[in-house]
């Protein structure tokens, strides 16, 4: 088997960091002054742009180490029908998650701009659909994945699912990206490819996009209806939610894992991987550092948005 040259641990981490940093700090500038010219910004030039020259500046293979492999029809539907029942779930975790803070904190979860018009809804499904789905699966399941692969296909899965939830910075959206982040990491491992989570990112993506659009849309009614129909006090009325949530978000689930078993595999096997001679993986501790940096940055800017914002 031909032996393939795959980034170190440290390596990844510390792109991660870098990526972190600019996300932070230049994705918030450029979103202030657009937000949809920003975060087209911020997903190709900050998050896509730095990991695929890191690629190439140590040449790496961009198709193997990314996974840019083809997928048939076949797996393309079931990546959308396990999308779809997804959502439900992801949805009911940051749920329970902004239950728990709203308990003690008035914190108010940072959102997407929410399209009004149809242009922008179209709009939209370029910016904050596709653009996340491709940039995002590039770093997440293509790179992080590929270095973490040697820890085997459930660690990897895990891992990167944790680091693609801390990476969105947001207490109040952690839970929800975490679990879609094990899901869009079994695709890809049972396609072989990263089409698969890539599309599964955007349907992710477009279901919250479309949902928005059309609740914004009809927000009167939709108000109207709900002062009608229910009139209960406040913790009652989130109680019901979640309970309401929940009965579904099982359902979904099950939906879920039924096409998830029985989706169509393309599992060849990992590659045989090398570092490149003149690379040596620093101690264990330090290979983390990166990675701690960014725990304690996320952990300092919540704590900062509960308790002082």
């Amino acid at each position: 088997m031909e032996r393939l040259r795959k980034p170190g641990i440290f390596e990844v981490n510390l792109l991660f960091m870098i990526l972190g940093f600019g996300l932070l700090f230049l994705g918030y500038l450029v979103q202030s002054k657009e937000i949809y010219v920003g975060l087209l910004i911020t997903e190709y030039v900050i998050i896509l742009l730095p990991n695929i020259l890191y690629l190439l500046i140590r040449r790496y293979s961009l198709k193997k180490i990314i996974k840019l492999n083809s997928i048939s029809i076949k797996q393309i539907l079931f990546s959308i029908i396990i999308m779809v029942f997804a959502y439900p779930v992801a949805v009911f975790v940051n749920a329970i998650v902004l239950a728990l803070v709203s308990s003690f904190s008035s914190a108010i979860p940072t959102t997407v701009p929410l399209p009004t018009t149809f242009e922008e809804y179209i709009k939209g499904l370029f910016v904050i659909a596709l653009a996340p789905g491709i940039c995002e699966e590039v770093m997440f399941r293509g790179t992080l994945m590929s270095a973490y692969d040697r820890y085997g296909r459930v660690k990897s899965i895990i891992i990167t699912s944790l680091l693609f939830g801390i990476f969105h910075f947001n207490l109040m959206n952690l839970a929800g990206p975490i679990f879609l982040g094990l899901v869009l990491g079994v695709l890809r491992h049972k396609t072989n490819s990263i089409i698969a989570p890539m599309i599964g990112h955007t349907i992710n993506n477009g279901i919250a996009l479309t949902i928005g659009y059309f609740a914004t849309k009809y927000s009167g009614e939709i108000q109207g209806l709900a002062s009608e129909n229910l009139q209960l006090g406040s913790s009652m009325e989130l109680f019901v939610s979640l309970i309401s949530m929940g009965g579904f978000a099982l359902f979904s689930l099950g939906a879920m894992m039924f096409f998830l078993k029985r989706m169509p595999e393309t599992y060849k096997g990992y590659d045989s991987w090398e570092f490149a001679a003149e690379y040596k993986e620093p101690p264990t501790i330090l290979k983390y550092i990166p990675v701690l940096i960014i725990i304690l940055i996320f952990i300092v800017i919540n704590i900062a948005l509960l308790f002082f914002v």
